[in-house]
């Protein structure tokens, strides 16, 4: 599965908005509260409605958790919004075949009974597909019990933290890994020094190197990412063909390491692994776009404001260093001037 646009209208922070998307790595920054979290969880929504028992609206409400679970929650609430209008259009991989979903719904609608078109091709079209979302925050220390209790809402999670639990403990690869799943395992274990191992009896999650093994919650938090970067990979869930969603890569990384998920995340989307990623921070960013080869494909965008009239704008560019709304360069520069004592 390719995703290649997306079109909003009155949903959330969006007023109206097209984007196209490229195959590779598409980067979203943009300050606070600009929608890059929501943009990201819509597109997530619709990649896992490939499955016959997975209703687009419903997807949006389970990751999106609006009050009551109502959906009609979700318009865009700038004053004469009544009615909330998304598309989605993907290819299969070897953009022959194309699929759109398409979602409805207004500020009447209850429960989360949208309107949802283009089902039935979206199904059939990417049937096969995986995708797959990590949150910013750490979950997989926090595995046991967790979807049993979700279920009886004894606890309150979104769907992407339940997901990511549930594809971390199946195994869909069997036997030996490929070259380049090799190698890139091999390059996390040297962050993490040791792989994951998931113990079903007890349902927790272990950092394991040779005989020993440790706790998940005894484990730094950025080490418990990469871990499950390598879970991921092992079990075969990043394959050609998938999605991946990553929320702020960066959040409790060692800043010595932004350079290798770098290049991991270039590796991935040379092996026909497409990515969306949020960040806020400029070294993750800056490498992504110094460390790209010629054949790679990278498209960075930026929500921002105009004003305080309209909703949430984006701009697009092949490079991080030519987006005219850049927060964090912005930021960045400011940092400089305030070390060397210039006033602008």
């Amino acid at each position: 599965m390719n995703l290649k646009s997306i079109k909003i209208e009155n949903f959330t922070v969006f007023d109206k908005m097209a984007i196209d998307f490229c195959d590779g790595i598409n980067v979203f920054i943009g300050e606070n509260a600009t929608g890059k979290t929501h943009l990201l969880k819509v597109l997530y929504s619709a990649c896992r409605s490939n499955r016959a028992d997975t209703d687009f609206g419903q997807k949006i409400v389970r990751t999106m958790l609006p009050d009551d679970f109502r959906i009609a929650r979700l318009v865009n609430r700038r004053k004469g919004n009544h009615s909330a209008n998304i598309k989605v259009c993907a290819t299969n991989e070897n953009g022959k075949t194309e699929a759109q979903l398409g979602i409805t719904f207004d500020k009447k609608t209850k429960k989360n009974l949208a309107y949802v078109t283009g089902e039935e091709k979206w199904e059939k079209t990417f049937k096969d597909n995986s995708s797959i979302f990590i949150p910013a925050k750490e979950i997989l220390s926090h595995s046991y019990k967790l979807a049993a209790a979700t279920s009886v809402d004894n606890v309150r999670f979104d769907d992407t933290y339940i997901d990511i639990i549930n594809s971390a403990k199946i195994d869909i690869a069997m036997g030996k890994n490929p070259d380049s799943r090799a190698a890139m395992l091999k390059r996390i274990e040297k962050m993490t020094n040791g792989g994951v191992f998931y113990d079903a009896s007890k349902d927790e999650f272990y950092l394991k190197k040779g005989s020993s093994k440790q706790e998940f919650n005894l484990v730094a938090e950025g080490i418990k990412k990469m871990g499950l970067l390598w879970q991921l990979a092992k079990n075969g869930t990043l394959e050609k063909g998938s999605v991946l969603f990553w929320d702020e890569p960066e959040a409790n990384i060692n800043p010595a390491y932004l350079s290798t998920i770098a290049e991991l995340l270039l590796e991935l989307q040379r092996n026909g692994v497409q990515i969306f990623l949020s960040t806020h921070n400029y070294f993750l960013a800056k490498y992504i776009e110094i460390k790209k080869e010629e054949q790679d494909q990278v498209s960075f965008y930026s929500l921002y404001y105009r004003n305080d009239k309209d909703g949430a704008c984006c701009e697009k560019s092949d490079q991080f260093s030519l987006l005219e709304n850049n927060p964090i360069t912005k930021t960045y520069l400011q940092i400089y001037r305030d070390e060397i004592g210039v006033k602008l």
